[in-house]
């Protein structure tokens, strides 16, 4: 299939190149919209289409035949024929018959039923809404795979990307169909989003809904959590506030993992460090939700409320503002996207005292450690930088650079060492 000339290139295409040729069978995991198939069109010479019927009974007739077509074969939507799957890794690990590579592209709940036969037959690549840079925004000038690599000169570079701007962005969603409607069409197609997830998604990955509104409440409550280690009482207290009753937490918990199951849920997990003189970490996960526009859409905010911090009837579960919290999320998901084709993982630290923390981790294949805190003003002073000289006076020898992110116009490096970064400047 020739490359569609309207597409965006996105940061996992890279990564797609590098492993196609190499491996039989990669399935694009992410939540729905973020773009999977789009993406995988752009590779592959045979598309069956699982939901479209008269391609899903062609399949079924003999799927050995749609294994032999011109490959990358793509199977979108693969789960509306879950046995392709078994197909598929079978055909991976045939000595004779066709190899692919293969293609799958669908829902993100994948049972585990199915999925334990295709364990290292069938390659997993998350996906991730878009970034500033994928979205064309601005051209990004630093890396972060220079800064992990400790190679990164910050030579005063510039942006003329302001707060609406990151605001507008936050507001306007990274799932590439979303976007690119008005901003009524934007929230319209945000509220019918979240239901599709609850209604409809959710049945299909296994999970009843009997109240709708119950799941919608707990998905604000975690939106409400944002960037934050809120504790489980505390979300419980805010998807149930007004009630006396409150549901045991063996009951509610299917949703939450279906939620995760369905990458609507993204956690970021607390970072820990095996023979290191931290010993005192917290591995408590930091909330985030797929996209930071889903989170505002829950709560209601607008630009002008988020600009003016009207927050209206939100109870935030962390301390500062909820727009602090929303552009975290932003570019705790742009990290991720950007750390994932170096094998790079990301984590937050927050020692159980609380005495220090630090928004994200980046760690390396070789242990190498990058450490961003994320700052909602453009202004960087010595107390923003505190946790991270700390941690650099840890584990020195580990510590590869240490980073602020801001909403401000300029990249530089302080005296110290620590260079400040605009989010709108940061790429892979």
């Amino acid at each position: 299939m020739e490359e569609d000339v309207t597409y965006r290139r996105r940061v996992i295409d890279g990564q797609l190149d590098d492993l196609l040729p190499e491996l039989p069978a990669i399935l694009l995991d992410g939540a729905k919209g973020v773009g999977k198939t789009e993406t995988a069109l752009q590779r592959a010479k045979t598309v069956f289409r699982l939901d479209v019927v008269a391609q899903l009974q062609v399949v079924q007739a003999s799927t050995e035949s749609a294994l032999q077509q011109s490959a990358p074969i793509l199977f979108d939507e693969w789960q509306n024929l879950p046995e392709i799957w078994g197909a598929v890794k079978n055909a991976a690990d045939s000595q004779t018959g066709p190899r692919g590579p293969f293609l799958l592209t669908g829902s993100a709940y994948v049972p585990a039923a199915v999925t334990h036969t295709g364990a290292g037959r069938i390659h997993d690549i998350r996906m991730r809404p878009m970034t500033l840079p994928e979205r064309g925004v601005e051209n990004p000038t630093v890396s972060l795979s220079s800064l992990l690599e400790g190679e990164s000169a910050i030579d005063f570079q510039t942006t003329t990307f302001k707060l609406e701007d990151y605001v507008e962005e936050i507001l306007a969603s990274g799932l590439p169909g979303i976007r690119r409607l008005s901003s009524r069409g934007r929230s319209a197609q945000l509220e019918s989003y979240l239901r599709t997830i609850v209604q409809k998604d959710m049945e299909e990955a296994g999970q009843k809904v009997r109240k709708p509104e119950t799941v919608m409440a707990w998905l604000r409550a975690y939106a409400a959590a944002t960037s934050s280690t809120a504790n489980w009482n505390k979300i419980l207290d805010a998807a149930t506030a007004g009630q006396d009753l409150k549901p045991a937490k063996t009951t509610v918990m299917p949703y939450v993992e279906t939620l995760t199951a369905l990458r609507i849920l993204d956690e970021l997990p607390g970072w820990t460090l095996s023979n290191n003189p931290l010993k005192r970490l917290t591995e408590k996960p930091k909330h985030h939700l797929a996209d930071p526009a889903l989170a505002a859409k829950l709560l209601g905010l607008t630009k002008s409320k988020l600009l003016t911090g009207e927050d209206g009837n939100v109870v935030l579960l962390r301390n500062g503002g909820i727009l602090g919290a929303l552009f975290e999320s932003l570019v705790a998901m742009s990290v991720r996207v950007f750390a994932q084709p170096v094998n790079a993982k990301v984590f937050h630290l927050r020692t159980a005292d609380d005495r220090q923390e630090i928004d994200l981790i980046v760690e390396s294949e070789d242990g190498r450690i990058l450490a961003i805190e994320v700052k909602l003003a453009p202004d960087v002073d010595d107390k923003d930088v505190r946790h991270l000289l700390w941690l650099k006076e840890q584990i020195p020898d580990q510590i590869a650079d240490l980073v602020i992110v801001t909403t401000g116009n300029t990249a530089y490096r302080r005296a110290d060492g620590v260079a400040v970064v605009p989010l709108a400047l940061l790429g892979h």
